[in-house]
C-alpha cells in the first residue's frame, strides 16, 4: 500500500537553558507553546449530570445564555473564545457526520475499575482523587521529554489521555504532581499499557497540561480526549451487490468474525437475527437513545432476509461506543481494546475525527494482529481535512459512490482514500424498520461485508494480501491509476478473489 501523506504536527521548542520544574515549565509554555482554545462543545464525563445540565453543557460556549448556573456552561471549564496571553487559535477538525442539522455531543466516557477493562456490570469504580489543595510541584530532574504542540480537533476540555509506566500507586504519584484528578484507568492491550484518563480540576489548558506532562518519564504518551464523529448523511433496492460484482446468492461471510464500533443497535430487527455474536457497551453510564447507525452498519454488512448484507452467515461482535453521534477517544480505545479480545478478523470503523497517536498505535497494533481495519473516509466535503482513523497507515479508508459509480459530494478527499464502493441511497435496516441511508459510513460497511466474503473463501489470506487484491483488482474511477477522490477505485470482489495470493 503506497505510503500516506499525513499532516505535520505543528512544533515550538524550549529555548536554550530552559530547566525543568513547575515555574520553568509554565514561563516556557506561556513564551514558547502554541496551543488551541477550548472546544466548541463543553465536554463532560460525569454520569450523575441531568439531561438538562447536559444539554447546557453541550452548547458552544459562546452561547451559554440561559443555561442554568449549577451545572451549565457557564460555569464549564472551556474558554469563550478570546484571545488571551497572545494564544493561536486553530480551526477545529473534528467532523459532523449529521450536518443537517448538527448533533450536539454527550458524555461518552465509561466509568473503568482500576487496571481492568471497562465492564457493563462493574461499578466499583474508586472516587476520584481530590484535587491537591497546595500548589501543583512538578517534579525534578527530568529531561523535556517532548516540547509543547498546538492541538487541532475537537476533544474534552478537562481531560487529558495519558500511557503511564507503572502500577495504580504510581498513576496516583504523577496526578499528585501535576494537580490532576484520576478519572478512570486500565490496561490496554493494544497500546500495551496503563491508560488513564486524568481530570483538569483547575481550569488549566489542555496543552499546557499536557506540556507539563511531557516533563515526567513516568508517562509515555500524552494527547487530548478527541471526539468522534459517525459518518451519515442523509424504495430504492440495494445495488451494492451489482456494483461490486457480488453475486447475492453466492454471497456469504458464514462464520468470520466482524467487529463493529458504532451507535447502539435494534437487535430485535428482523434483518439481524442470528446476526450479533456478542455486545459491548463502551459507556454503561449513558442511555442508549439512537440505534439506527449501528444497526444499519451491522446490517449492511451482515443482515438476513430481504434486507440482506454482503456477508450473511458472518458473525457480528457490537461494541456501542457513540451516542448523539458522536464519542470519545478513551471510550473508542476501550471498544477497540474489547474487539481485539474477541478474536476478529475485521474491525469496522464507521466514524472520523482528528489525528491521535493512541488511536494511531492501537490501530497499528490491530493490524500487527491480523485484523483488516476498514474506516470511513468522511463526509465532510472535497476540502476537509484528512479523516482519522481512515488516514493512518494500515486502514483502508473508503469512499462512498453512488448506483452510476459517481462520487458522493460530501466526501473526504485526499490521497489516503484507498478504495470506493456504493453508499449513497442504499435501503439498509434501522431502529425503525429499514431507512434510505447515504455515507461513506455505510460504503465502510460494504467494503467490511466484502472482505468477510475473501476471508470465508480463503480463510489464510492475511491483511496485507486482502489489502493488495483490493487496490489491484479495483475499478479504475476518475482519472488513471490511484487518485485522491475514488482511490484505487471501485470494490470489484469477484476478481479480488480469483487474484494470486
Amino acid at each position: 500500500m503506497a505510503a500516506k501523506a499525513i499532516p505535520g504536527k505543528v512544533r515550538r521548542g524550549f529555548p536554550p537553558g530552559i530547566a525543568s520544574g513547575p515555574s520553568a515549565i509554565f514561563r516556557a509554555v506561556i513564551l514558547t507553546a502554541t496551543f488551541v482554545a477550548a472546544p466548541a462543545f463543553a465536554q463532560t464525563n460525569d454520569p450523575s449530570l441531568t439531561q438538562k445540565r447536559l444539554d447546557c453543557l453541550n452548547r458552544k460556549t459562546g452561547a451559554g445564555g440561559g443555561c442554568d448556573t449549577d451545572g451549565g456552561a457557564k460555569n464549564g471549564v472551556g474558554t469563550s473564545g478570546a484571545a488571551t496571553g497572545g494564544a493561536v487559535f486553530l480551526p477545529a477538525l473534528i467532523v459532523d457526520l449529521f450536518p443537517n442539522p448538527p448533533v450536539p455531543a454527550g458524555p461518552q466516557t465509561p466509568t473503568t475499575s482500576n487496571g481492568t477493562s471497562p465492564s457493563n456490570s462493574s461499578n466499583n469504580t474508586p472516587p476520584p482523587a481530590p484535587a491537591p489543595s497546595g500548589p501543583v510541584t512538578a517534579p525534578k530532574d527530568l529531561n523535556l521529554a517532548e516540547p509543547p504542540r498546538a492541538i487541532a480537533g475537537e476533544f474534552v476540555p478537562d481531560e487529558v489521555l495519558v500511557t503511564v509506566t507503572g502500577d495504580a500507586g504510581v498513576v496516583q504519584q504523577v496526578a499528585n504532581s501535576f494537580g490532576l484528578q484520576v478519572r478512570s484507568q486500565r490496561q490496554s492491550r493494544l497500546l500495551g499499557t496503563t491508560l488513564v484518563r486524568f481530570g483538569i480540576t483547575d481550569g488549566r489548558p489542555v496543552g499546557v497540561v499536557l506540556a507539563q506532562l511531557a516533563a515526567d518519564g513516568r508517562t509515555q504518551r500524552r494527547e487530548p480526549n478527541h471526539i468522534y464523529t459517525l459518518q451519515q448523511a442523509a424504495g430504492i433496492v440495494n445495488y451494492a451487490f451489482d456494483r461490486i460484482a457480488l453475486d447475492a446468492s453466492q454471497a456469504s461471510g458464514e462464520n468470520v468474525r466482524v467487529a463493529v464500533i458504532d451507535t447502539g443497535i435494534d437487535d430485535t430487527n428482523p434483518a439481524l437475527k442470528g446476526v450479533i455474536a456478542d455486545q459491548y457497551d463502551a459507556m454503561p453510564n449513558v442511555p442508549i437513545e439512537k440505534r439506527d447507525h449501528g444497526t444499519s452498519v451491522d446490517g449492511l454488512i451482515a443482515g438476513v432476509g430481504p434486507l440482506e448484507g454482503m456477508a450473511p452467515g458472518a458473525k457480528i461482535y457490537h461494541a456501542r461506543a457513540f451516542e448523539g453521534g458522536k464519542s470519545t477517544m478513551d471510550v473508542i480505545l476501550s471498544a477497540l481494546d474489547w474487539a481485539a479480545e474477541q478474536n476478529v478478523r475485521i474491525i469496522n470503523m464507521s466514524f472520523v475525527g482528528p489525528k491521535n497517536d493512541l488511536l494511531g498505535t492501537a490501530c497499528r497494533n490491530a493490524r500487527a494482529m491480523g485484523m483488516v481495519l476498514v474506516a470511513a473516509a468522511g463526509n465532510n466535503g472535497p476540502k476537509a481535512p484528512y479523516g482519522y482513523p481512515a488516514a493512518f497507515d494500515g486502514v483502508i479508508a473508503v469512499t462512498a459512490t453512488d448506483a452510476k459509480d459517481g462520487l458522493m459530494p460530501q466526501a473526504n478527499r485526499g490521497p489516503y482514500v484507498f478504495i470506493s464502493a456504493p453508499g449513497v441511497e442504499m435501503v439498509a435496516p434501522s431502529g425503525a424498520g429499514s431507512d434510505v441511508v447515504t455515507g461513506t459510513s455505510f460504503a465502510a460497511a460494504i467494503v467490511s461485508g466484502a472482505i468477510a466474503n475473501l476471508i470465508r473463501a480463503a480463510p489464510g489470506r492475511t491483511a496485507d494480501e486482502i489489502e493488495k487484491a483490493l487496490a489491484a483488482t479495483a475499478k479504475d474511477l476518475g482519472p488513471k491509476g490511484r487518485d485522491n477522490d475514488f482511490g484505487y477505485g471501485l470494490v470489484d470482489i469477484k476478481a479480488a478473489g480469483a487474484a494470486k495470493e
